[in-house]
């Protein structure tokens, strides 16, 4: 693979090598994996990059907030401004064949219909929260090749909105019109981790019970965050099928890029998403070594039935491995 001319490419704007370039970041095979980093410095060191010069946006929400529906309609009014607009959205595979439906460029009809945009359905695998492993790869690529707005759209469940929130900018969490005590089922982990809060489907006649879950949300901030000179997120109800309010959701956005450029926290996030991307990487490397392992193969053949029958408890089956990976190695 020459990766050099995949970098030029990449750099170039070319679709067809950016496409190449995601795909060979989100390879497991090894030679790939060595590929993959390669290209990454490439672009990073590159005299002029445009990698981290960008716009990160992560949006996620409950299953059925229409974060699809709001990424097609946000993301096709930004193309139409002038803005390059690339989507990562990350989708749920399957743990026993790795399968995922990647529908979502299906749901983005009208935004991949753009020149100046890019939707790159990615499946989750089995990574934390759902989040690819080779999300930041994709993002960093997808800089390269000239995206001043980046979207991550997440799996919307589990864990995956505190794995996106540690690799954007900005955090934009979609609710849907409740009732009071359906908003108690909201975690506050979620709230905390918000920048920007859009309540959803606020037409026909939801609108009224999203003007009242918006007033709710913000009644909540500021029970979470008392404190006058606290930040709070800004809650705002939006249609993605009228278009209303997605303008003052954007300027949101915005506003909270501005906030972080003006108090200098923006580089400190940046610096510490690259530590946390650091050791990201080292446990999945770390992990994958495990399962190589000739010696800790050997170790499974022999725990992981009895394992399954109950005969060996999880706990002892996992000093065994570590001791056939790297012996004295003790639980944590």
């Amino acid at each position: 693979m020459d990766v050099a001319a995949l970098a030029d490419g990449v750099r170039a704007g070319s679709r067809a090598h950016v496409a190449r370039a995601i795909t060979l970041v989100e390879s497991k095979r090894t030679d790939h994996r060595v590929a993959a980093r390669e290209l990454v410095s490439e672009l990073v060191a590159a005299p002029g990059s445009t990698v981290g010069s960008g716009l990160r946006v992560g949006i996620s929400g409950v299953p059925g907030a229409g974060k699809s529906t709001v990424i097609d309609a946000m993301g096709t009014r930004l193309v139409e401004r002038g803005e390059k607009v690339a989507v990562v959205a990350v989708d749920p595979s399957s743990n026993r064949t790795g399968g995922s439906v990647l529908g979502d460029r299906t749901r983005m009809a009208s935004l991949t219909s753009h020149e100046n945009a890019f939707v790159r359905p990615s499946p989750s695998g089995n990574h934390l929260g759902g989040v690819a492993r080779a999300t930041r790869e994709s993002m960093l690529v997808l800089e390269a090749a000239g995206f001043g707005v980046v979207i991550v759209e997440t799996v919307g469940v589990g864990q995956s909105e505190v794995a996106v929130s540690e690799m954007v900018d900005t955090f934009l969490m979609l609710a849907l019109p409740r009732s009071g005590d359906q908003l108690q089922g909201i975690k506050r982990g979620i709230l905390e981790l918000a920048d920007v809060i859009a309540v959803n489907k606020a037409d026909g006649e939801h609108a009224g019970e999203a003007r009242v879950t918006a007033r709710e949300l913000s009644g909540a901030m500021r029970l979470m965050n008392p404190s006058p000179e606290a930040r709070r997120p800004p809650v705002i109800a939006c249609s993605a099928l009228t278009g209303d309010g997605l303008d003052e959701v954007w300027q949101a956005v915005l506003d909270h890029r501005t906030h972080l450029e003006e108090n200098g926290s923006l580089e400190g996030r940046r610096a510490q998403q690259q530590h946390e991307w650091m050791w990201a990487m080292v446990d999945a490397a770390l992990r994958d070594d495990v399962r190589r392992d000739e010696a800790v193969r050997a170790v499974l053949a022999e725990v992981e039935p009895g394992v399954r029958d109950g005969s060996v408890s999880a706990v002892d089956a996992a000093a065994r491995v570590l001791e056939a990976f790297r012996p004295g190695s003790t639980l944590g």
